[in-house]
């Protein structure tokens, strides 16, 4: 090759490395707190498949949604419920037409202790504990399933002022880790993965006890004209990102 046709084949190979890092964007993303562990796995493989990086802030879905109406920067939500998005979406704060159900979750029982739950809810009608941890019903969608499980085994009463409560599905995990709640309702995503619950004990709770947790995604207006963004919307859809989800416990 002549210096001249290498010189061309130089220029033309960095006009090709330029144009693909303009094409990538960065989306900043709203999530859910019970989604951190599949929204992690999930980064690279986005990355990879598309060349865009995810960005992803995490709370209570009552938390991001007043962040959101307050301006705050983000481009795609992913709830843990169906509701709040709707409301984005009706207020002008969402693309119309691109909410869709990316997930659907679990509620499980929890304890740090390997023998203390017998996959039943034995340990809570037998009120032998101090605290029971659960994430606060008005922010956190699990928090509202867990009331409403309560309510359903008639113990809401019962166990009322041994009730912690978290601000998120997160916190209500550090609770339960950290021993100062013997016990507590966290999401399924969080304790396992790949079928296998990574440690304590737990009851999954039967799905009859619960509203379903139907969690929806949103394109929100700031992220409209973000190529990243409509591209992890898309993303969410595809098999790759189904076999990540899924893995964590959560229905298609």
């Amino acid at each position: 090759m002549t210096n001249r046709a290498a010189q061309i084949c130089l220029a033309l190979f960095a006009g090709l490395t330029f144009s693909a890092s303009a094409l990538a964007e960065e989306v900043q993303v709203a999530v859910a707190a019970n989604f951190t562990a599949p929204i992690q796995a999930i980064a690279p493989a986005f990355a990879k498949a598309t060349g865009h990086t995810l960005v992803a802030a995490f709370g209570a879905t009552g938390q991001l949604y007043a962040q959101i109406q307050n301006g705050a920067p983000f481009e795609v939500f992913l709830a843990a419920d169906a509701s709040t998005p709707a409301k984005l979406e009706s207020a002008g704060l969402g693309v119309a037409g691109s909410r869709f159900t990316y997930a659907i979750g679990s509620l499980v029982l929890w304890s740090a202790k390997a023998d203390y739950i017998d996959g039943s809810a034995a340990v809570l009608k037998a009120n032998q504990f101090k605290h029971l941890a659960i994430a606060n019903p008005k922010a956190a969608p699990y928090g509202l399933a867990a009331s409403q499980v309560l309510d359903k085994l008639g113990l809401s009463a019962a166990l009322q002022s041994k009730l912690v409560e978290g601000q998120s599905i997160t916190q209500t995990l550090q609770f339960v880790s950290t021993g100062n709640a013997e016990l507590g309702f966290v999401a399924l995503s969080q304790v396992y993965q790949d079928g296998q619950l990574g440690s304590g004990s737990a009851w999954a709770v039967p799905d009859e006890l619960y509203e379903p947790i139907k969690q929806d995604a949103l394109l929100l207006k700031q992220g409209e004209h973000n190529p990243a963004a409509s591209a992890l919307i898309e993303y969410l859809k595809g098999p790759q990102a189904a076999a990540i989800i899924t893995s964590f416990g959560y229905k298609l």
